[in-house]
């Protein structure tokens, strides 16, 4: 067994089973639906289905991250274990999460002198912050030890690049990215807005399509420019969808066409409620590796 654990949060947005198939352990983000509190357990308490159900219908969500107690107690119990620790957090550019743990993390290590804690910001999140996670996972069953595998994190995080784009802008209108008079021409126009997260983990517009063909088309583009071996291509890519399964897999069968030597197939999960609650239903999220990200 490896003597460091890999650990990332909710907003990986991937399966528990997934997170248990690939050894990497997790702590959870918070979410309101009408100020009833949840847990973003990765949508084993409430289904995909049932809470952008529940959005459509007309119910207010807000989130909240993992404060730093929480991850004091998290941390503590692997570093009582005699493991140390590689933790990502979700984007700093989205979140302030990447503090809390900081904290937990200075305090600790003054407590377990003996032991290390790396907190690294991923820059990204959702189906990006899955395919990082992976990457990591891959690396350390190769063998790669903690310093190797922080270096290599640290020399590659730009690298990963992350794309999203949304075939509905109700809840971007709602939770004031969109003004109301943008929202409004935007939908009445069927645009569909492409973004990517730049290299401060911020989201960032890039272009605006009419159409959903219009936009599948426009990102895979985007990523065909933005990966180096071009179809050679041979690591993964990940897909997370708010309810828009049929949106994910059509792009998912363009991608594995335009890359045919990826090492496996794309993978496809669900954006989990601390995402979802922001992008709403109709939100695609692409996570690959490429050229340096954008400013």
């Amino acid at each position: 067994m490896s003597d460091y654990i890999i650990s990332c949060c909710s907003t990986v947005d991937v399966t528990e089973e997934y997170l248990k198939e690939k050894n990497i352990e997790h702590i959870c983000f918070h979410y309101y639906m009408d100020d009833v509190a949840y847990t973003d357990d990765l949508f084993k308490s409430m289904s995909a289905t049932e809470f952008y159900q529940a959005m459509m219908d007309g119910a207010m969500t807000r989130t909240s991250q993992v404060n730093a107690d929480e991850f004091t107690a998290y941390f503590r119990g692997f570093l009582e274990q005699g493991k140390d620790i590689i933790h990502l957090t979700l984007s700093g550019g989205i979140s302030g999460v990447i503090n809390s743990a900081r904290i937990a993390a200075q305090e600790l290590q003054e407590e377990f002198p003996d032991r290390k804690i790396v907190v690294f910001d991923s820059l990204t999140a959702s189906a990006g912050y899955a395919l990082m996670m992976d990457k990591l996972a891959s690396l350390r069953d190769e063998g790669y030890d903690f310093d190797r595998l922080v270096n290599w994190a640290n020399g590659h995080i730009q690298n990963q690049n992350t794309w999203f784009f949304t075939t509905d802008l109700t809840f971007f209108i709602r939770g004031g990215r969109v003004s109301k008079v943008s929202g409004w021409f935007g939908t009445a126009l069927n645009i569909c807005p492409l973004l990517n997260i730049n290299d401060e983990g911020k989201l960032c517009p890039r272009q605006k399509c009419r159409g959903k063909k219009m936009v599948k088309r426009a990102a895979l583009e985007a990523i065909k420019a933005r990966i180096d071996d071009g179809e050679k291509y041979s690591e993964n890519i990940f897909i997370t969808h708010s309810v828009c399964y049929d949106d994910a897999r059509e792009m998912a069968d363009m991608l594995e066409f335009a890359f045919p030597h990826m090492k496996e197939k794309i993978r496809i999960f669900d954006i989990g409620p601390t995402i979802g609650s922001h992008t709403g239903p109709g939100t695609v999220a692409i996570g690959f590796w490429g050229s340096l990200k954008e400013h």
